[in-house]
């Protein structure tokens, strides 16, 4: 996000929440000359815990304040050709029912570029995800006109997986609207589908949105009643249940913590890390790449998240230490590790530990990071201190701040 951009996404924030100035002032401890700067453009920047505290006032994640990358290019043209294409498979035109897929298709192709999308996804390739898209949903969507029954439903499981990515997509490119209707869609594509784990793993990904809207009561309460449910039908007993159980117990602890509850969030994770040693135990599921993410590894992610987003750095880095990330952990939670990490050490002081952390950083993610702006604002608050440690320097050019 371009320095000048911040005021008007503030202003944004602010009015979507229904606060005056002076409110926000009273809600954040930020001042309300600095919050009237901002927003007139008289000041471009601030230091991280200052918006951290706006964004915490606002009710919403401090990259949702910074501008959420990196799926947004850096033109900004975020509804460019290839995102307008995926709105219309998201939304076709009224018109016939699907026709039955031709003599080429193939089901596991298809589902086999489902799975691919979401490892595009997770890689943060948004651009390779959105120029597959329209093609996938198209072809699930004949598939639910095949002519067996069972044929059919693996067709509605293949849609409903289709549009959940879909819709994971629009909200990476600040389209929460869009996201509800594809997460809709994919919920009623699960209905007649032949898989019953996929309708609560869109719950788990509306319960997401929901989040990045700031709805964060509908969030917790949608996440948890969804594990509660699946809990108390005894479906945790294979890992793929229990990943998805797990997923939605994370979401829900996310929305607690955000509510101001980080006490209950984090006795939540805590059963979650316990409940996710058993994976590995469980009678192996399906393709790992069509289930949530819930292992030992990505609970303690989350934690590490939650503990240096809610003021809580000491914490943060005491998970962090020594932690081994399992293989199926995706590329997208390793760099984000890297980077609460970076933050932790910088809001304890540790510009050195910083500086180190984010040298990881670039040698793991190098474009992820260019383009991240709260990697951007974390080295912006490195630069600003007096003693700049070792390759700080390089890290500052790297990223545009060192002017």
């Amino acid at each position: 996000m371009a320095d000048e951009d911040l005021g008007r996404t503030l202003r944004r924030l602010r009015r979507l929440a229904s606060l005056t100035q002076e409110e926000l002032a009273e809600r954040s401890g930020v001042s309300v000359d600095v919050i009237r700067q901002l927003e007139q453009g008289r000041k471009h920047s601030a230091r991280l815990p200052a918006l951290h505290a706006l964004a915490d006032g606002l009710g919403v994640e401090l990259t949702t304040l910074l501008g959420d990358p990196p799926a947004v290019a850096s033109s900004g043209e975020n509804d460019g050709p290839r995102f307008v294409a995926v709105r219309r498979a998201i939304m076709p035109a009224p018109g016939p029912e699907p026709r039955p897929p031709g003599p080429g298709f193939s089901a596991e192709r298809l589902r086999e570029q489902i799975a691919e999308g979401w490892t595009q996804y997770h890689s943060a390739e948004f651009d390779t995800v959105m120029k597959a898209l329209p093609d996938v949903i198209s072809d699930a969507r004949s598939a639910t006109a095949s002519g067996s029954d069972g044929d059919r439903r693996a067709g509605f499981a293949a849609l409903g997986k289709a549009l959940q990515l879909a819709g994971h997509v629009a909200v990476r490119m600040g389209k929460t609207g869009l996201a509800l209707i594809s997460l809709e869609r994919a919920a009623d594509a699960a209905g007649q589908s032949s898989d019953p784990l996929l309708l609560p793993m869109i719950v788990n990904s509306t319960a997401w949105t929901y989040q990045r809207q700031g709805r964060l009561e509908d969030a917790l309460d949608i996440a948890l009643r969804t594990a509660d449910a699946m809990a108390d039908a005894g479906r945790t007993d294979t890992a793929d249940e229990l990943k998805v159980w797990g997923a939605l117990t994370m979401s829900a602890a996310t929305s607690a913590a955000r509510s101001g509850d980080y006490e209950r969030a984090a006795a939540m994770m805590e059963t979650a890390e316990k409940e996710a040693a058993r994976v590995a135990k469980l009678p192996a599921g399906g393709d790992n790449r069509m289930v949530s993410v819930f292992s030992p590894s990505s609970v303690r992610i989350e934690r590490v998240r939650l503990a240096v987003q809610y003021g809580h750095p000491h914490d943060a880095l005491a998970l962090a230490k020594g932690m081994r990330l399992s293989e199926d952990t995706p590329p997208s939670w390793r760099t984000w590790l890297l980077l609460d990490v970076a933050r932790a050490h910088t809001d304890t002081g540790d510009a050195a530990g910083a500086v180190k952390t984010l040298e990881s950083l670039r040698r793991v993610a190098p474009t992820w990071m260019r383009h991240h702006t709260l990697a951007v604002a974390v080295v912006r608050d490195l630069w600003a201190l007096p003693n700049h440690p070792p390759g700080l320097r390089a890290l500052a050019e790297f990223l545009g701040v060192s002017e």
